[in-house]
């Protein structure tokens, strides 16, 4: 195959198998995001917040072993390549997750539910990747450099990661620390009898997670048996989403990438997954004031997740399975942003009497 395909269409072909995975998770095992707030907070469960608990165990494990065995340069990852700023991945996150309530998906929820025929979904992906688009490179690049600049410290001693500085003041290996945590994660996840109430949603858990790992160790090896520099990279659902827009505008003149083929295989499997179901069905939005609240938060989820250099997939898996030090903080406010947007929605804000 290596000698058919160049190194930019297979790592979109290892894109696009690990999409299909994270789209069959979406609709076979309700694999969601704002699903797993939205259960914490006002539905009584927890077993979809412990199935991200689980993805992102099993994904720190498959990762800091690619890390030991030195087949994965963590350091080389995206996510511990640029400075960590704190008040990025706070606000970012904060205007991330506020704008996935408004829109009811975040972007990999999105793409998901395109794959099952809502329309509205398509909305969201195109705002979504525009937007992410003008804060990235665009009009609005120059203000957000001023503020967040990205800087790079692949020079430094100390990548910005939990396992690397904790190795740093304990003199224990990386991979040790990375495996013992992931470990410690993904066997806390799974210590409820009432996840266990429901082993197919167990085994999607794990498919997510394996679909991080298949990111990082497929392009690590296409970077490394290659003739073409290209990065090292796993799923995330903000920039490339933009990315595909682009390609799918000027794809005669812009080569093939990992981020996609991950889109298209997200709508691929979602789209086998609810033809399984037999969930699929053309939906559109009949309301203009839910298409204005959906158009909105589509808008800050772009600008949130450049900010927070990650979305809740981006950052919440795969900046969590390299234990990046942005993965928790964002993904903790990404909870919170979320939670006052559902507040908002659900119960309204109404003055104290």
């Amino acid at each position: 195959m290596r000698d058919i395909l160049s190194d930019h269409q297979m790592v979109a072909l290892i894109g696009l198998v690990g999409g299909i995975l994270l789209g069959l998770a979406a609709r076979l095992g309700r694999f969601c995001t704002l699903g797993a707030i939205e259960d914490a907070l006002y539905g009584g469960s927890m077993v979809r917040m412990r199935m991200w608990g689980v993805a992102i165990g099993f994904a720190i494990l498959g990762s800091f072993a690619l890390i030991g065995t030195g087949y994965l340069d963590g350091a080389s990852s995206y996510y511990l390549s640029i400075r960590w700023m704190p008040m990025a991945s706070v606000i970012g996150g904060l205007v991330f997750g506020y704008g996935m309530a408004l829109s009811g998906n975040c972007g990999y929820g999105a793409v998901a539910r395109l794959g099952g025929g809502d329309l509205r979904s398509f909305v969201i992906v195109l705002v979504m990747g525009v937007s992410t688009y003008v804060v990235l490179s665009g009009p609005l690049a120059p203000m957000r450099n001023a503020v967040f600049p990205q800087i790079d410290v692949t020079s430094t001693d100390i990548p910005p990661g939990i396992a690397h500085h904790l190795a740093k003041l304990t003199g224990i290996s990386v991979p040790l620390i990375g495996g013992t945590m992931g470990a410690a994660i993904l066997l806390g996840s799974l210590m409820s009898k009432d996840i266990w109430d429901k082993p197919a949603q167990v085994v999607w858990a794990f498919v997510v997670g394996f679909a991080i790992v298949s990111g990082w160790a497929g392009t690590a090896w296409v970077a490394e048996s290659g003739f073409e520099a290209l990065p090292i990279v796993s799923h995330s659902f903000a920039a490339p989403m933009g990315e595909s827009i682009l390609w799918f505008m000027t794809g005669s003149v812009r080569p093939l990438s990992f981020a996609v083929g991950s889109v298209a295989g997200i709508w691929v499997g979602a789209f086998v997954g609810s033809m399984i179901k037999g969930h699929f069905r053309w939906e559109a939005c009949e309301d203009p004031r839910e298409l204005k609240r959906q158009i909105f938060g589509a808008g800050l989820m772009g600008a949130g997740a450049v900010l927070a250099l990650g979305c809740s997939v981006g950052q919440g898996l795969s900046a969590f399975s390299v234990l990046a030090l942005s993965a928790p903080v964002t993904f903790l406010a990404i909870f919170a942003g979320a939670a006052i947007g559902l507040h908002q929605l659900i119960v309204g804000f109404q003055p104290a009497e």
